[in-house]
């Protein structure tokens, strides 16, 4: 029986000519670029290439561009590596409730430190208002970090709009696109950010690598010791395949960016007509414009999303719920309690997430979208309630 892959923004498989253009960096080409012999500077010319590669996607100089192990240590080079290093011009930070771990984490980590941090809340599509950031700026707020589209239900923030209002204040601006990348097409000398995270096994590139833009007037702590890599902003050895395998990505990501939202818009379509043909009850949680096209975040009420997603994975469709596992039990996803709250503990406790990829197909979908319909409309035939 295949396996129908829909959890793309947990993962995704690496591209064949990924794979293709990293091979001679682990056999033939496999020097130290810090090394000053030819061996060794054959890595430097190419780590080097691939850099300035990912900056012209980028529109930025390479020189602002760090390499980091992926979008968590950027996210948390950014938070943290800014934070320690500003903390005498202020100790408060704005972020959201509805941000990845590796940013509420990180912000947590500065709490314990003696920083201050501000979660602002969404409203029940899961997007921050801009004045509510605004409003939140104080005098010594140095840093707003918010994510660019969500990983769980798909959101995209008004980046564009926070930017702009942050321009007369001393706080610099980042956000987590680690989900976008791909999708959205990200200028980032127009765009009004002054860090930005991503993450290449996002795009079909490796795992392990990832890189976080900064500004050229940013200056950050490090949080890595050992070396001068990096210009001294994270030590260790480069990891020279997946940087050339993750500007091999980042170049197909960036092809066809309109064709490929609307061919992952089209398999959301496809869901929600099945679903509706089959009858069932369901919500779609996010907002229903202004989202990355390739997340689809549904609610099936009084269905328990664990025996949902053991269910589709005996028939062989991996999905997701979007929220962490503890000790063998599903949490109710962060993201959608601040949302929703805990008055819609149904729609919370029964939400999964599909999230389409390049190597899916329309036949995959129309096939999974009937035997998901088939497993939920058994399931709350059945009525399998919230407990």
């Amino acid at each position: 029986m295949e396996s129908i892959y829909l959890d793309h923004a947990a993962t995704s498989p690496l591209d064949p000519e990924v794979v293709e253009a990293m091979l001679p960096y682990f056999y033939e080409h496999f020097g130290n670029p810090s090394s000053i012999h030819h061996i060794g500077r054959t890595s430097r010319q190419v780590v080097d290439a691939a850099r300035g590669q990912i900056a012209d996607l980028l529109n930025v100089k390479s020189s602002e561009l760090i390499m980091t192990s992926g979008g968590t240590e950027a996210d948390n080079l950014a938070i943290i590596g800014y934070a320690l290093e500003h903390e005498s011009k202020g100790k408060h930070i704005i972020t959201t409730a509805t941000e990845h771990h590796a940013v509420l984490h990180a912000c947590q980590e500065l709490e314990r430190r003696g920083f201050d941090v501000t979660y602002l809340p969404v409203d029940e599509t899961g997007k921050v208002r801009p004045e509510e950031v605004e409003a939140a700026l104080r005098g010594d707020t140095i840093l707003v970090s918010i994510m660019y589209g969500n990983n769980e239900v798909g959101t995209v923030q008004p980046i564009q709009e926070i930017g702009e209002r942050l321009k007369d204040h001393q706080a610099v601006f980042h956000t987590d696109a680690v989900q976008a990348c791909g999708l959205v097409e990200l200028d980032l000398s127009t765009l009004p950010v002054d860090m930005l995270s991503i993450s290449a096994h996002k795009i079909n590139g490796p795992k392990g690598i990832g890189l976080l833009y900064t500004n050229q007037s940013i200056k950050l702590r490090p949080l890595l010791f050992g070396g001068e890599q990096e210009r001294k902003r994270r030590a260790g050895t480069e990891n020279v395949a997946s940087i050339i395998g993750f500007a091999k990505a980042m170049e197909l990501a960036n092809q066809s960016i309109p064709e490929k939202r609307e061919r992952y818009l089209s398999y959301s379509r496809i869901f929600f007509d099945t679903f509706a043909e089959a009858n069932l009850t369901f919500v779609l949680n996010g907002d229903p414009m202004e989202r990355l096209p390739h997340v689809l975040n549904v609610s099936f009420p009084g269905v328990e999303v664990e025996q949902l997603l053991v269910a589709l994975d005996m028939a062989r469709i991996a999905a997701s719920s979007g929220s962490a596992c503890s000790a063998g039990s599903l949490e109710p996803s962060h993201v959608l309690l601040a949302m929703f709250g805990e008055g819609q503990n149904d729609r919370v406790r029964s939400a999964v997430r599909f999230s389409f990829g390049v190597t899916n197909t329309e036949e995959q979908i129309n096939k999974s979208a009937k035997e998901i319909a088939s497993i939920v409309k058994r399931l709350q035939e059945q009525q399998v309630f919230i407990r």
